[in-house]
């Protein structure tokens, strides 16, 4: 399946607000796709790769970063444009801010996904429907309701339950590095970063899967649509609601006049 068919049934089953994205890592020497924006090059910036995954949710463009192009010094570390130095490694950067102390705050920086020093050279974020690329990731964002349907998808063959988890800093780390070395799909949740700089709202949650999983994500999403899982979610309305008591005395009266 490419990855136009499914942006179709991504958008057809999830009528999410913003576009599909595919993602995918390249190394040093790897021609990028066509048409992409790179930040320093074309827009005169650097950024975060939040925002330019925002850019390319919203505004349909295609981003590359390497790391010239990145604002985010956690990104640098975790994505291996920089150095990991006992300056990152020790704490400092989460102490007093999201950690109680150095050591928590290093526990912090540990626990997220990274790439080893070198082992890529760029990250393209671009919308699934016009990718001129093979991603590794595909990355939805939505509300927990859409979230919930990509779930049920991905557990429909093998049920049982899915296992992510959450530091709440440094989600481009999940989004990006953690389901394309685990190969497995992610349920994000978008950190404070993702907030602020990529202006995520607080009704969206994000899902990734790997793009090896097309098919078998269509098929869950199919079958459990016709099983009666749906978005819009169909919500129940078969009853007789009560209303206040002087509209039911008013009915009363009608009724002893028959």
């Amino acid at each position: 399946m490419d990855a136009a068919t499914l942006n179709g049934h991504l958008e057809k089953h999830l009528r999410v607000h913003t576009f599909p994205l595919g993602i995918k890592s390249y190394k040093e020497g790897e021609p990028l796709p066509e048409k992409v924006k790179v930040p320093s090059k074309h827009l005169g910036i650097k950024m975060a790769i939040c925002q330019a995954i925002s850019m390319a949710r919203r505004y349909g463009w295609t981003m590359a970063l390497a790391g010239e192009d990145l604002s985010c010094p956690i990104a640098k570390a975790v994505f291996g444009f920089e150095e990991r130095n006992e300056y990152y490694t020790s704490g400092r950067l989460a102490d007093g801010m999201y950690a109680s102390c150095r050591e928590a705050g290093a526990r912090f920086e540990d626990a997220l996904a990274k790439y080893d020093i070198g082992e890529y050279a760029c990250v393209v974020a671009g919308p699934l429907g016009r990718a001129n690329f093979i991603p590794d990731t595909v990355l939805v964002y939505g509300n927990s309701a859409q979230v919930l349907r990509l779930l049920n998808a991905c557990l429909y063959k093998k049920g049982g339950s899915l296992k992510s988890d959450f530091s709440g800093r440094g989600d481009c780390a999940d989004i990006v590095i953690k389901g394309k070395k685990t190969g497995e799909p992610q349920v994000i949740l978008p950190c404070y970063g993702d907030r602020i700089f990529g202006m995520t709202g607080d009704d969206e949650m994000a899902f990734t899967f790997p793009f090896a999983m097309a098919e078998e994500v269509v098929e869950g999403l199919e079958k459990t649509h016709a099983g009666g899982v749906r978005y819009p979610v169909p919500i129940f309305l078969r009853y007789q609601a009560d209303f206040p008591k002087s509209y039911q005395e008013l009915e009363k009266l009608w009724a002893e006049k028959k």
